[in-house]
C-alpha cells in the first residue's frame, strides 16, 4: 500500500512592529526614487510619474532601480543604496 504525504499550507506568522517616517511636506528640491518590479509598462510609467514630479513640484532628481523580477524582493545592497540616495521611494507595479 502507497503512503501519502499531506502537507501543511499553513505557515508560520511572525509579526514585526514598523513604524514608517512621515511623509515630507513638500517635494521640492527632493530625490525620489522607484524601485521597479520588472512588470510591463512599469518603465514608462515611473519616466511619466518623475517627469510630473520634476514639473509640478519641483523634484530634484528622479532615482529608479530594477529588481530581478516581480516575484522576489528587492536585494538588500539595492534598498541600501536607494534608502542613502532618496528622500522617498516609491515600489511599483506595472501592467
Amino acid at each position: 500500500m502507497s503512503r501519502i504525504r499531506v502537507l501543511s499550507p499553513v505557515g508560520q506568522v511572525v509579526a514585526e512592529n514598523f513604524t514608517a517616517p512621515p511623509l515630507p511636506a513638500d517635494l521640492q528640491g527632493l530625490t525620489v526614487g522607484f524601485i521597479d518590479n520588472t512588470k510591463h509598462n512599469f518603465d514608462r510609467l515611473a519616466d511619466e510619474i518623475g517627469t510630473l514630479l520634476r514639473a509640478r513640484h519641483g523634484v530634484k532628481a528622479v532615482v529608479r532601480r530594477r529588481k530581478g523580477n516581480a516575484a522576489v524582493p528587492a536585494p538588500p545592497e539595492t534598498l541600501a543604496a536607494l534608502a542613502k540616495e532618496c528622500d522617498l521611494v516609491f515600489a511599483g507595479s506595472g501592467d
